[in-house]
């Protein structure tokens, strides 16, 4: 009889404790997204959880992150989750989009360390590393874990990606871990608005709120713009890369906004989120009589047809570069990685000024350029 008065006390607590831990996340108040679906916030008392989902594995989620003000005492019985104090002071960044997000923020000293420095073109960071302000803790995908440890940092700011396998020993170092799947977004105003998420981390939410704010009002308004057009061209998109072409996908943010500047792509279809990775005659097959073609590409001066042709002799069989209709973007002398992820509406602008030219008012293209 003892035995089954201690099981009942205990399945009583247990209830009770259910009972109380519901009532609590019933007290708690959800932050509204406009556009973005890969991520949840919801404020309580003491703290906010942040819930952000799997992008390739429907019904679970990647990350649970549990923010704590550093003035306040951590609150009892706080959910599961990485907990991170905010604001945070000291961030290891692993991607050069963050860092130039950061600046805008007006928070770039909160940077102490980055990855991968050759491709972050922020000459505010790289003179930073000269100065030895900012440490360069090494390639993205197996950074020095002790220049990291010795920066103190509060998190550490990467992209996560498919069956990637884990962060390895970052994993083993009790830093917070800030997944930035921002770009698994299926259209470029979701992605832009993870935003409002980076500003609280860092202390900035209203900054980072009303950032957001006119970039969606711009996006809108440029896309009502888009929608006078009288024609829609077809558009292709980048290049080959070895033996293999990266399509985006046509649920991608890329691909999206093809169709808000009133261009059709041939994988207007393609249920894909990210790239769709083809062969140069499947490419061809499909968008070889696409009107426009516009594509990335790094160099140390602006590429020209003839270069074009020697980098690929197949190029000459598309319709776009018969007519002179290619423009390229030099990501390696300009700011396309650091400023459209959230600013969508600026690269919205320079496809729109380029299918549409007869469309006035708008502004001259800021990363694509007709080729020479």
């Amino acid at each position: 009889m003892r035995y089954f008065k201690f099981l009942f006390l205990a399945v009583l607590l247990a209830a009770c404790k259910g009972r109380q831990t519901a009532a609590l996340l019933e007290a708690g108040d959800s932050v509204t997204f406009k556009y973005a679906t890969q991520l949840s916030i919801v404020r309580y008392d003491g703290y906010t959880v942040a819930s952000l989902k799997n992008p390739w594995k429907e019904g679970m989620t990647l990350h649970r992150y549990v923010l704590v003000p550093s003035d306040r005492d951590l609150p009892p019985h706080l959910p599961n989750g990485t907990i991170i104090r905010t604001p945070v002071g000291r961030a290891v960044m692993f991607t050069t989009v963050h860092c130039a997000m950061l600046m805008e923020f007006g928070k770039q000293d909160c940077i102490s360390g980055v990855a991968d420095l050759k491709y972050i073109k922020i000459p505010w960071v790289q003179q930073g590393v000269k100065d030895g302000r900012i440490s360069d803790v090494g390639d993205g995908m197996s950074p020095v874990i002790e220049k990291i440890i010795d920066q103190r940092p509060d998190v550490l700011f990467l992209s996560p990606f498919e069956n990637s396998g884990g962060y390895g020993k970052l994993e083993e170092i009790n830093i917070p871990i800030v997944e930035c799947a921002e770009y698994m977004e299926p259209s470029p105003l979701a992605r832009a608005e993870w935003i409002r998420f980076y500003g609280m981390l860092f202390g900035c939410e209203q900054r980072a709120d009303s950032l957001f704010h006119v970039t969606d009002s711009s996006y809108q308004s440029l896309k009502a713009i888009a929608k006078t057009a009288k024609k829609n061209p077809s558009v292709l998109l980048d290049k080959i890369t070895g033996s293999v072409w990266y399509v985006p996908g046509g649920k991608s943010t890329i691909g999206q906004m093809v169709q808000d500047a009133g261009g059709i792509s041939p994988w207007i279809d393609d249920t894909h989120s990210g790239s769709v990775s083809l062969p140069f005659e499947a490419v061809l097959e499909k968008g070889g009589e696409a009107d426009v073609w516009l594509f990335r590409y790094s160099g140390d001066h602006d590429i020209t047809y003839p270069e074009l042709l020697a980098d690929h002799h197949g190029y000459s069989q598309f319709k776009a570069w018969r007519n002179h209709e290619a423009y390229g973007c030099n990501v390696e002398l300009g700011p396309f990685y650091e400023e459209t992820p959230f600013h969508p509406d600026w690269l919205l602008n320079d496809f729109i000024s380029i299918l549409h030219p007869e469309i006035e008012g708008l502004n001259p293209p800021r990363y694509f350029k007709r080729l020479p």
